[in-house]
């Protein structure tokens, strides 16, 4: 069995969400979850990035502020869990409440694995 990464994708919210529609959608986002803890496959789980205080770090160590105002989308947050196959990762995805916002997106990605003794 494999880890893969549910990274979830969308547009900047803030402000256009009523408390009502917000709570629903966590409401919804603790089942979906729970669905995949009580089969034992959710290995973890983890908060957006903020687009407040970020910088960008390149090469030569130039560092720039950012995000920048192209930036459509955040990673609204995300899950790491056990699968067989990235097809049942593809499954566990499907399943996202993130994906009831048009345009939002759930990237997944096998996470590689190192040996670094």
């Amino acid at each position: 069995m494999d880890e893969y990464v549910l990274i979830m994708r969308h547009e900047n919210a803030t402000g256009q969400v009523s408390p009502e529609q917000m709570q629903a959608w966590m409401q919804q986002t603790m089942d979906w979850l729970g669905g995949i803890a009580a089969q034992g496959k959710l290995l973890e789980t983890g908060n957006g990035l903020s687009f407040d205080d970020a910088r960008v770090v390149g090469h030569g160590g130039v560092v720039t502020n950012g995000p920048f105002g192209e930036i459509k989308e955040t990673i609204g947050g995300y899950v790491i869990v056990k699968a067989d196959s990235v097809e049942e990762a593809v499954e566990f995805a499907k399943g996202s409440p993130v994906l009831q916002g048009p345009g939002n997106t759930l990237e997944v990605r096998k996470v590689a694995k190192h040996d670094f003794k």
